[in-house]
């Protein structure tokens, strides 16, 4: 059965060799970018694939709430239905990380927007559909000042890890909360050190082959061992469900996270 799903973060790296592969499979796949020519671009290619699923691009900048917002409500006046919707994209150094939101750029993409996306398609999922959140292997305790934007961390990598287990902590806070009701949110970490423009400009390595990374957001979109699987957490590293980092499994740290979300879209947007 053909699936609807919403690939962020699909113009490069593991989102387009991810979106490449649903495609191929025959789902409808919408492709999310920031480039408008580069997002066009995209689209022709894999619409030029044999067999291949129906095709759409949607613009935004992650980075801006705003945007994130204008995204949710685009998809929601065209389609229906979403069965998964694969929260890939993601920053992990950037020059100047404050932006007009009074947020962390690194925290705002990699952390919030796909909260607020998330968010506000649940109404378009059904019980079988699917959130799949691109964790990391690195993960570490989470500052609340710099969430909210307060501070600015000097390290890329610590805010990166930082970014990721908050991302990791709302994820199995929504699983939760849903109760079966809604679609299975499910953490993965998709493999370390993976070849993506991420790894080659925070690393200056040539990193790892992305496919390892598509093989398993689309096994986790699309496979039965995933149908029961929300609020856990996938280490595609050792090809396991594993435990996240501690925090994400203490409810107290993960209510702070949570609350502190919500508080930077109140300010950010004023409602949520």
């Amino acid at each position: 059965m053909q699936k609807t799903i919403l690939v962020t973060g699909a113009t490069d790296g593991i989102g387009l060799a991810t979106a490449r592969m649903l495609v191929s499979k025959g789902h409808q796949v919408l492709l999310h970018g920031r480039n408008p020519a580069k997002l066009k671009d995209v689209e022709m290619a894999l619409s030029d694939i044999p067999g291949s699923g129906p095709v759409e691009s949607y613009v935004a900048d992650l980075s801006r709430m705003s945007d994130v917002e204008a995204l949710a409500k685009t998809i929601t006046d065209r389609h229906s239905r979403l069965d998964v919707l694969i929260n890939n994209a993601g920053v992990f150094r950037i020059a100047d990380p404050m932006i007009e939101d009074g947020l962390d750029a690194r925290f705002a993409v990699n952390t919030i927007a796909p909260y607020i996306l998330t968010q506000q398609l649940l109404p378009l999922f059904g019980p079988s559909g699917r959130v799949i959140n691109l964790s990391s292997a690195a993960q570490s305790p989470v500052d609340i000042e710099a969430l909210t934007g307060s501070v600015i961390l000097p390290n890329d990598f610590t805010t990166y890890a930082q970014s990721k287990l908050a991302l990791t902590m709302w994820s199995r806070s929504l699983a939760l909360s849903l109760k079966g009701e809604g679609p299975a949110i499910i953490a993965v970490n998709p493999g370390s050190m993976l070849g993506s423009k991420m790894v080659k400009e925070g690393f200056g390595v040539a990193g790892g082959d992305i496919g390892i990374g598509a093989e398993i957001l689309t096994r986790a979109a699309l496979s039965d061992e995933f149908s029961a699987a929300s609020g856990l957490y996938f280490d595609n590293d050792s090809g396991l469900f594993a435990l996240p980092h501690a925090d994400a499994l203490n409810p107290d740290k993960t209510k702070e996270i949570v609350q502190a979300i919500e508080t930077v879209l109140t300010r950010a947007l004023g409602q949520h």
